[in-house]
């Protein structure tokens, strides 16, 4: 999961995304569909709630989708669905938004990293299964950036220790692998529709995806104080619901993201051909890109970030200290060194601007200041 780390003031000559010219392209639809949440007063969840729920599971390719308040709680509620809980192990990555180590630790489970493969930045496949105790319970793979992780071997490695696989597609809405959407391929899926995100909310949101109808129950009580009739408790829930309005709006933004999703890849090709002789992100072949960050490595990122401050250009950085050594999260008992790979990608990533409405000249803006020193 991310949450950008924006350098410059919002009056920056270039920014990292232009949700403001998004909101001006799609004024009157979302408008008038606010509007009808106000006058019908389904505040929280609701019909339109319920809509977007179906329309965003058959967009992804799974059978439901239960809206929430945020990713994090997509995730949170996921884990419980697999039955994680205190005592239990689930693998994931230490290069990653902090969410996802949180949502693990929120179950009273424990996280064990695996470390990152030095070309995707995504899970290490083959450091997976020596991770795997009798304590573990899931594998939860990061698709990083708006890439999918190598699903195949995860789940066949899943399927031999009969464990769950959560796929975190916080960053990855409408990717493929193979031709599968992320978030329908393993035993459940979770996105965030922060802002930020290619599908975003205005506020905050998050999603569930289940090909289970058991899961799809259970994360549906689990999300409104465990109950299924109002004021009687079969779980011990969290209020953790999508607003109306929310879910009004995504719907709207829905309907536009194949054409946002294509233009974010046709802006991150020119940028692709504009720096070469930079370590730019690698699509994978039989992989849909969508390209919610587009990460440059630099070897003297201070020295970048200053030339794009002096030129008025935001950019973010994604992630600069792996969850490992986060001061956080220093109980886990993990040390420098432990996880090299990712250690040394948080030191040199830099995220460009990178939006569906960004124009060549940005983008050659963009290009010539970063140029002369990133030749490697």
């Amino acid at each position: 999961m991310a949450e950008s780390q924006l350098a410059c003031e919002t009056r920056s000559l270039i920014p990292y995304l232009d949700l403001k010219a998004q909101y001006q392209s799609i004024k009157a639809e979302v408008d008038a569909a606010v509007m009808k949440v106000l006058e019908s007063t389904e505040y929280v969840l609701g019909s339109e709630v319920a809509a977007f729920e179906a329309e965003f599971a058959a967009y992804s390719g799974a059978a439901h989708g239960i809206g929430v308040n945020s990713g994090t709680s997509a995730l949170h509620l996921a884990l419980l669905a697999a039955g994680v809980g205190p005592g239990d192990e689930a693998i994931t990555v230490p290069y990653t938004f902090v969410a996802t180590t949180a949502a693990i630790r929120y179950t009273g489970a424990t996280p064990v990293f695996v470390d990152i493969d030095p070309v995707t930045y995504m899970i290490d496949v083959a450091q997976i299964e020596a991770k795997i105790t009798p304590q573990t319970k899931a594998i939860v793979p990061v698709h990083l950036y708006g890439q999918c992780c190598d699903m195949d071997p995860i789940l066949e490695i899943a399927r031999r220790h009969g464990l769950a696989v959560i796929e975190d597609a916080a960053q990855a809405h409408g990717a493929e692998y193979k031709g599968r959407r992320a978030g329908s391929m393993g035993d459940m899926g979770i996105f965030s529709f922060y802002p930020g995100k290619n599908l975003g909310a205005y506020g905050e949101g998050g999603l569930v995806t289940t090909n289970n109808p058991e899961h799809d129950r259970q994360i549906r009580m689990l999300r409104n104080w465990g109950t299924e009739q109002r004021y009687f408790h079969k779980l011990k829930g969290f209020n953790y619901r999508m607003e109306g309005i929310q879910g009004a709006v995504l719907r709207v933004k829905l309907r536009h993201l194949e054409k946002w999703t294509e233009a974010r890849r046709a802006n991150a090709a020119i940028y692709t051909e504009l720096l070469r002789g930079v370590v730019t992100p690698v699509a994978l072949p039989g992989r849909r890109h969508v390209y919610h960050v587009y990460a440059i490595l630099t070897k003297d990122r201070q020295a970048m970030t200053e030339r794009l401050t002096a030129k008025q250009i935001q950019f973010g950085i994604h992630y600069p200290q792996p969850i490992h050594l986060m001061e956080a999260h220093a109980d886990l008992g993990y040390k420098p060194g432990d996880f090299p790979v990712s250690e040394s990608i948080a030191e040199q990533v830099l995220s460009l601007p990178l939006f569906p409405e960004m124009t060549r000249e940005q983008q050659r803006s963009v290009s010539d200041t970063i140029t002369p020193d990133l030749q490697n």
